[in-house]
């Protein structure tokens, strides 16, 4: 896959995205939105990754947010940043994703890691949310998944006051999962990505559907159900015949039900 703002490449059962935009904080813009979407459904579809790594370009920035130059200047949807598909894609994908958090992490660019399944960072990265204080917020996953991760008042500590966090503190209040020294980042990520592509795939898909499930209304509860228990039930004897009576207009055999 060729992309403009993202690299993506594979190494055995990792598949890394890399938000290319060092220059201007790894800032995720429209054309990387849609990219970060794309990559990750073409990953969906094949059975190579076991797990996806989503980093940042260069030593100094994961994301520190949102772009809108060159959008149209309107308050309809082409005047918004497609976020929400980035981060629906990252929800729905059956593989866990894990930030490998390089640097600074702030605005939505914190966002994004709290929506990746694990987060593992460098010792000198920073954590924050800015939004009240540059005339902006997310209302959304931002406070939803901050909540679930750290609780409800240090959630609202950190959107009302906008603390700074280190990777030592992100890691206590729960924002994060592991710290690793700063030179050993890719390594780090590296061993907590094979750790889990170890585990059972099938397993992971639907722990990982069961933990959306709460958020996702229709569409999470859906993800479990068709996702998961219809393509297994699909193989069974009673489907099996269930299709073949009803092609053959004759009764099913109750018999094999169940099985």
């Amino acid at each position: 896959m060729a992309f403009k703002e993202i690299i993506y490449q594979e190494d055995g059962p990792i598949g890394t995205i890399t938000m290319n935009r060092p220059d201007d904080g790894n800032m995720f813009t429209e054309t990387m939105c849609h990219e970060i979407r794309d990559c990750i459904e073409g990953i969906r579809r094949e059975t190579r990754t076991r797990v996806v790594v989503l980093t940042g370009a260069g030593d100094r920035f994961f994301c520190i947010g949102g772009s809108k130059d060159g959008m149209e200047k309107t308050k309809l949807y082409a005047g918004t940043l497609p976020t929400l598909e980035m981060y629906e894609a990252i929800d729905k994908l059956q593989k866990p994703v894990i930030a490998s958090v390089n640097g600074f992490a702030v605005g939505g660019g914190n966002v994004l890691q709290m929506v990746c399944d694990v987060t593992i960072a460098k010792e000198s990265a920073i954590f924050r949310q800015v939004g009240p204080m540059m005339g902006s917020f997310d209302a959304g996953y931002g406070t939803w998944y901050l909540e679930d991760l750290v609780g409800k008042k240090k959630a609202k500590e950190m959107w009302y006051a906008n603390p700074k966090l280190t990777a030592a503190q992100a890691m206590e209040i729960g924002l994060i999962n592991r710290v690793a020294p700063d030179a050993e980042l890719a390594e780090k990520t590296k061993e907590f990505a094979l750790e889990i592509a170890d585990r059972g795939a099938f397993a992971l898909a639907s722990i990982k559907g069961a933990f959306n499930a709460r958020h996702g209304g229709v569409g999470g509860l859906s993800r479990v159900t068709h996702d998961l228990l219809l393509s297994q039930y699909l193989g069974t004897e009673e489907s099996k015949e269930l299709k073949e009576s009803f092609a053959g207009r004759r009764q099913p055999d109750a018999t094999k039900f169940g099985h």
